[in-house]
């Protein structure tokens, strides 16, 4: 029921949420990994037990129709990962719980409701992006209210001879970032992910009956663009260079700068993530079959990996992201030990 090598596909959301919000990876994380997952697993779960009588037509092998499971058994397991995910969440501070409480909500909205209706797509991506989110809410807010830097100057000028007169003046500007900021640091982040979530729900509500055409081929637009952005690096300037990085204004810019390891390694797992994710959306838009569409569904799923190893790489961290990498043999080899080669979204 919980469809166990899709969970592979869980950590890397808060990884690569660490990662965008320029933190290092800690105990919090962990604890956002383990609300991720849970939420994660109480989706599919409340799915299984939505669907029972969609799934008794078109998917007699799962669970539910084929008996293994009782419905009320699916139900309750579902409240039960809810209510754990939201207790990870709370033991990793009440900014990871303010992000986690939408997730569920949102985890709940689309699988009882809103999965057949046209926001369906975006309430999956919606998640998706939350769900990297946590995990940059949860890292950040380790830092004990964030951290301050900034220059600080002044000048004194006066005479001397009986009298003393002057002035002085002084400057202070900074940027303070903890749990909040980290958050903000990781909306672009999100946005690629979610962006990549919302092509592959698309594709997947014609995953068996076939028959579309036009959503494969988004998706394989939507892919190379997502693979472009992934694969560029983003650029940190100090505060102080910020206004001098700006147009028209003399200074070094990132242009100028040779490529470092971390932009090869972004662009090496953006490309690999479209390796993933591209073809198999090629063959289904040539033939929109279930059988063919369900295997783009199913490249699309296993893409995420590869995209949230670039996006960390994008971020500057470059052992999280081969981490995260590294989570795409092991979800595999695990598939085929378990004799579990197909995954779905739905």
């Amino acid at each position: 029921m919980l469809r166990l090598p899709a969970l592979f596909t869980v950590p890397g959301d808060a990884l690569a949420g660490a990662a965008a919000a320029g933190v290092r990876p800690g105990p919090r994380t962990l604890l956002a990994i383990g609300s991720s997952l849970s939420l994660y697993a109480a989706g599919m779960a409340l799915n299984d037990w939505a669907d029972r009588a969609e799934d008794a037509l078109e998917r007699p092998h799962r669970p539910i129709p084929s008996g293994r499971v009782r419905p009320a058994v699916a139900l309750t397991a579902a409240g039960a990962l809810t209510g754990t995910g939201l207790a990870l969440a709370a033991a990793a501070g009440r900014p990871a719980l303010a992000v986690a409480t939408p997730l569920a909500a949102t985890v709940w909205a689309y699988d009882l409701g809103l999965k057949h209706t046209p926001a369906g797509p975006a309430a999956m991506a919606a998640a998706r992006g939350l769900d990297l989110l946590l995990g940059a809410a949860a890292t950040a807010g380790g830092t004990r209210g964030g951290t301050w830097s900034g220059t600080r100057g002044g000048t004194w000028s006066g005479t001397r001879g009986g009298t003393r007169s002057g002035t002085r003046t002084g400057a202070r500007t900074g940027t303070r970032t903890g749990a909040w900021g980290g958050t903000r640091a990781a909306l672009p982040s999100a946005a690629l992910l979610g962006s990549h979530t919302l092509a592959v729900t698309t594709v997947s509500r014609r995953e068996t009956t076939g028959g579309s055409v036009a959503a494969p081929l988004a998706a394989l637009a939507a892919t190379g663009a997502l693979a472009r952005l992934a694969g560029h690096r983003r650029t940190r300037l100090p505060a102080g260079r910020r206004a001098a990085a700006a147009p028209g204004l003399p200074g070094p810019g990132p242009a100028g700068n040779p490529p470092r390891p971390g932009d090869l390694l972004a662009v090496a797992l953006a490309a690999a993530y479209a390796a993933t994710a591209a073809r198999p959306c090629f063959h289904a838009a040539l033939n929109p079959s279930p059988q063919l569409t369900q295997r783009a569904v199913g490249a699309g799923i296993r893409a995420t990996v590869p995209l949230q190893a670039a996006l960390a790489a994008r971020s500057g961290a470059t052992t999280t992201s081969l981490l995260v990498a590294a989570l795409a043999p092991a979800g595999r080899m695990f598939a085929r030990r378990a004799g579990m080669r197909k995954v779905s979204i739905t």
